[in-house]
């Protein structure tokens, strides 16, 4: 189990200080497939960041388990089965995406395992395994083989910042359906950023953080019909105000 208690988190600009994330308390069981949406610069990916490590809040605690990990670094994170999908994912010249997924899941992985994966995220399988996660491949190949290795990894919370990005539509809908089994037990809980409808229908529960604060939160049922028409063309949520406008 995830707890949130209190989170807040500012930066300096040099010349005052912004407040990114205000007072932001929740649990996620384990089990619940979460979804976390709202307008663009609401916080979301901050707060995504704060619990993978990558930043320290500047308020507030963190528990995993019980345990408090506020203080624990992105290692530490990732050995307790925290793992976290980049909007941007890094690159590896040298490295093969078949010695990726191995390093990944913590042992080598036959080559039908390593198959098996890529096909979930849309990817013809055998032309990738020996291929270099370099910049011969694309910005959506590159998130699609990011959000392979999540999957061949046992996490206690996996995290997918916008997993939809730089994807066409017939390999999101391979996602989506990878995404529906993850949320049957693959892991013990998931937290997927995004304003895509079709992700949100799959959630448990649906958080919407604007302007640093949890605006509402509760089950699809309750929240995903009053989202409907709430995003622009280019899938950024608007909002009730800005629908008003």
């Amino acid at each position: 189990m995830l707890e949130l208690k209190h989170i807040s988190f500012q930066v300096d600009d040099g010349s005052r200080e912004l407040g990114i994330l205000d007072d932001v308390s929740f649990t996620l069981e384990d089990g619940r497939f979460f979804v976390i949406t709202g307008p663009n610069g609401g916080g979301k990916s901050t707060l995504a960041r704060i619990i993978m490590g990558i930043e320290k809040p500047t308020a507030g605690q963190i528990l995993l388990n019980g345990r408090d990990i506020t203080d624990l670094d992105v290692t530490e994170r990732a050995r307790l089965g925290i793992g976290y999908a980049f909007q941007q994912p890094p690159r590896f010249k040298g490295l093969t995406v078949r010695r990726l997924l191995s390093l990944a899941h913590g042992s080598d992985l036959p080559e039908d395992a390593c198959c098996a994966y890529l096909t979930n995220v849309g990817l013809c399988s055998r032309d990738y395994l020996n291929r270099e996660v370099d910049a011969s491949l694309s910005g959506g190949e590159v998130k699609r083989i990011e959000i392979a290795t999540l999957m061949a990894r046992e996490l206690e919370v996996a995290i997918f910042d916008e997993p939809e990005a730089g994807i066409d539509l017939w390999s999101f809908a391979m996602l989506v359906q990878s995404f529906k089994n993850l949320s049957r037990g693959k892991h013990k809980s998931v937290i997927l950023i995004s304003h895509q409808e079709r992700i949100m229908q799959l959630a448990d529960e649906i958080l919407v953080v604007a302007d640093g604060r949890i605006r509402t939160r509760g089950s699809r049922d309750e929240i995903f019909p009053d989202l409907l028409g709430q995003f622009d063309e280019d899938c950024g949520f608007r909002g009730k105000e800005a629908q008003a406008q």
